[in-house]
């Protein structure tokens, strides 16, 4: 596959048979393909030095637009671990095209956001939240990110709980899973809501690769960012919430 003139490696393929477990109807899996993972991406050696040097990788992901029984396509969902610091390992993403809706929990569960964004979009996962992207549109739905290369993420939870806190359903409603108990509502956020306390972070996302800002602090450091990050916890101030519900 050719993107930005790059030719792209042969990538990480997600199939419905390894979704299978976090679907809200598992019965419903389709054998074939449901989307791309392209990881470890570098436009020159030059580049990927630097992101060796920083432990950053750069990934690019492909979700077609599809549903499944009544859902809408979606990633499996992980968690990241505490660095060394104790704190969990944040992550940055970029719509390029079409549009995405990232579900965000925190481990304790007092908290489950939903930030829609579409191209040109770049968002923050806070550290302590799980995340799943949901492809709700019509089209293909293609996103970057940028994060530590320094950790592994941890998918067990989602397998366990059969996906993510709420599942989102085609007709624009949300339904609890019932394998969380004592769910608080889920609520709306802006995919800017932290660009004011990180400025530099800006579409491109690739355009950072190589720079001398603090993007390779905050993504392996983030203990020295925990006041800008503090916007997005929700005794600061909530959002909205969702409107549907079913």
């Amino acid at each position: 596959m050719v993107l930005w003139g790059w030719t792209l490696p042969e990538p990480d393929i997600r199939t419905g048979t390894d979704m299978r477990q976090v679907l809200r109807t598992p019965a419903c899996a389709p054998h074939e393909p449901l989307y791309f993972m392209y990881r470890d991406l570098a436009r020159s050696e030059k580049d990927r030095s630097w992101l060796k040097r920083h432990d950053i990788r750069f990934d690019l992901t492909i979700i077609p637009s599809r549903q499944i029984c009544g859902e809408f396509v979606k990633t499996k969902g992980h968690y990241h671990p505490e660095n060394k610091a104790g704190v969990g390992y944040p992550e940055i993403y970029e719509v390029i095209s079409g549009q995405a809706h990232y579900l965000l929990q925190r481990r304790d569960l007092n908290d489950v956001v939903l930030v829609p964004a579409r191209e040109g979009d770049v968002i923050i996962i806070p550290p302590g939240y799980g995340h799943v992207t949901i492809n709700p549109g019509t089209s293909r739905l293609v996103m970057c990110n940028l994060v530590s290369a320094a950790f592994r993420s941890e998918y067990e939870e989602y397998e366990r709980r059969q996906g993510a806190a709420y599942y989102e359903n085609c007709d624009g409603t949300f339904l609890k899973n019932s394998r969380y108990p004592d769910l608080p509502p889920l609520r709306n956020a802006a995919p800017t809501l932290l660009g004011g306390e990180f400025p530099e972070l800006h579409a491109p996302l690739y355009e950072l690769v190589g720079g001398s800002g603090e993007m390779p602090a905050l993504l392996n450091n983030p203990e020295r960012f925990l006041e800008q990050l503090s916007r997005f916890r929700p005794d600061l101030g909530r959002a909205d919430a969702c409107a549907h519900f079913s």
